[in-house]
């Protein structure tokens, strides 16, 4: 119930040889690399990057406040009517 022992690793790589065959294999761990690269230079340069891009300037923005209306209560029901 353990990992996979050497023997299980050999026996799975010369499946994928034989499934993908010697050259699309190589060419694709070559795009897996590719990729692993392409995303650890990605995280290098966001740490490069400044955390707070300041915003443009830009004119105030004028904002009228209203007074609150007044909120009346309803009506109490009659006594005709369910509550």
């Amino acid at each position: 119930m353990g990992g996979f022992s050497l023997i299980h690793w050999i026996i799975l790589a010369v499946l994928l040889l034989l499934l993908f065959g010697g050259s699309r294999f190589s060419t694709m761990m070559g795009d897996v690399a590719k990729g692993l690269k392409s995303f650890k230079s990605g995280l290098a340069d966001e740490d490069d990057k400044p955390k707070a891009i300041p915003p443009a300037e830009q004119p105030p923005i004028d904002v009228k406040v209203r007074p609150a209306e007044p909120v009346t209560p309803p009506p109490p029901p009659a006594d005709d009517q369910p509550r």
